[in-house]
């Protein structure tokens, strides 16, 4: 285990310096994009190698304690922005945002007991997986779409002018956060109905309407209105990425809060 966690405390040492680096660089009118890039890619590798570890020591997938969750999403969450910094040089400078969001999860993980956790008989089937899997894509989807709508409020607030006013106007970055919301409510949708075949398979229903499952539901009602809200209302670029952000803290919340209050066998799945 001691390996495990030093090789992770190193990559969260990357994620931190690429944050840090994204910071100055806004701050001072910079672009040190290719460091970012490297740092988050050396995080990213750093922290596949810590969970490879541990995986192959405890023989199942980093979803049974916080601990696991945690740092199974923060990988997740960081391979989508990293993925999307990469293939979409407009948005890099939302890195200033996004990765400073991170350091939230990163603390929180850091203080997490890294202990080890029962692993049931239910979630040995391959509906588990898919319904994680699903479930990451969807968070790392509304996290670019946050990194941009971030952009847009503090331009109209004034802040970072002098870096963020070289990026595509707000009407461009509205559209390019709409389309990230679209695929995450595509894979939300997905992942519901995988958890709940899994919940078939391993209690014989599909729904209990649990704390979980709820607020599940209740993500996946404001991911639906956000996206209605921005096509029939034609609501603005900001009034669009405020929505963004509510959307983000109810899936935070339900991702990371529901299961650390009433965590159950099935619910720290996600």
């Amino acid at each position: 285990m001691e390996n495990e966690l030093q090789i992770l405390w190193a990559a969260v040492v990357a994620y931190v310096l690429a944050g840090v680096t994204a910071v100055i660089g806004v701050i001072l009118g910079k672009r040190p994009e290719r460091t970012v890039l490297a740092l988050s890619v050396a995080g990213l590798a750093l922290h596949a190698s810590s969970i490879g570890l541990r995986w192959e020591r405890l023989g199942h997938g980093p979803f049974i304690t916080m601990f696991e969750i945690l740092s199974s999403n923060v990988l997740s969450l960081m391979l989508a922005y990293t993925l999307a910094y990469w293939r979409i040089p407009r948005i890099r400078a939302s890195a200033a945002i996004v990765l400073p969001l991170m350091f939230v999860m990163l603390g929180w993980l850091m203080v997490a007991h890294p202990g080890e956790g029962h692993y049931p008989p239910t979630y040995n089937t391959p509906w588990l997986y898919i319904h994680i899997g699903l479930g990451k894509v969807f968070l790392g989807a509304v996290l670019v779409a946050v990194g941009v709508s971030c952009v847009i409020l503090l331009r109209r607030a004034g802040i970072g002018l002098r870096r963020l006013t070289q990026l595509p106007g707000d009407r461009q970055l509205d559209e390019l956060a709409f389309r990230c919301m679209a695929i995450g409510l595509v894979f939300h949708s997905l992942m519901l109905i995988a958890g709940a075949i899994w919940a078939q398979d391993a209690w014989g229903r599909y729904w209990d309407w649990d704390p979980l499952e709820t607020w599940a539901f209740v993500t996946w009602l404001t991911v639906a209105f956000t996206l209605h809200a921005r096509v029939a209302f034609r609501v603005s670029p900001a009034a669009h990425a405020t929505m963004i952000l509510a959307v983000f803290v109810i899936a935070f919340l339900t991702f990371f809060g529901v299961p650390f209050v009433s965590m159950t066998p099935h619910q720290g799945a996600v």
